[in-house]
């Protein structure tokens, strides 16, 4: 016993062992402050109300919808289920004449969804050739030219701020209509994480957007 420790003793006087294992205890102890920062304050509600940028509902004439995920290619994720539920009960008040799905492989699958709520088919345009929201944007500005209506921008809060900028700097003009997504998961306590790195996420992909001129 007494060689182990003095072994040790000898092991630990070098510089190399103490340095790295003060930086792995730091790294821990930053973790550990990060999940309770996360899960015991309204930081992720802040960050996606920020996000979302004004929040208004607004009517016009088309309802543009941004896709998020699909399973499998036959049934929503989570983030496309709610906005088609939001999109279904914006076309409830009864101003859009035409919602406009938008993202490949999820997008036929959201106007099936869109029409079994009740929205009648033939007003349903589905663009599923996009693969980001920058390529949303750009089908929707060719798919739209000539439409005169006033266009309505739906999509989840988070997702809000660089969606705008993107049909923006396309050359669409559109009103935002986010709705709480990430606000309303963060609820609970138990999804703040995963809201987090939703938010994680779209940061780095807002700061993504702009290095490349696309917002």
């Amino acid at each position: 016993m007494g060689a182990l420790r003095c072994t040790w003793e000898e092991v630990e006087s070098l510089g190399w062992f103490r340095r790295p294992c003060r930086w792995v205890m730091f790294v821990l102890a930053a973790i550990g402050m990060l999940v309770v920062v996360v899960t015991a304050t309204p930081l992720v509600k802040w960050w996606s109300r920020m996000l979302a940028g004004h929040w208004t509902d607004p009517r016009g004439e088309v309802l543009i919808v941004l896709g998020g995920g699909a399973m499998d290619g036959e049934v929503l994720a989570l983030d496309s289920y709610w906005r088609c539920i939001y999109a279904s009960l914006a076309w409830k008040e009864g101003t859009f004449r035409k919602i406009v799905v938008s993202g490949e492989g999820v997008a036929p699958i959201m106007r099936d969804f869109l029409v079994a709520q009740g929205v009648p088919a033939a007003a349903v345009v589905v663009e599923n050739s996009s693969s980001s929201t920058r390529e949303n944007a750009l089908a929707a500005k060719a798919l739209l030219a000539g439409d005169a209506g006033t266009k309505v921008l739906l999509t989840s809060d988070f997702h809000m701020l660089r969606a705008h900028a993107a049909f923006t700097k396309a050359g669409l003009k559109v009103l935002p209509r986010p709705f709480p997504d990430g606000i309303k998961r963060a609820t609970k306590l138990s999804r703040r994480w995963d809201v987090f790195m939703d938010l994680a996420g779209e940061t780095g992909k807002l700061a993504y957007y702009w290095a490349k001129g696309w917002i």
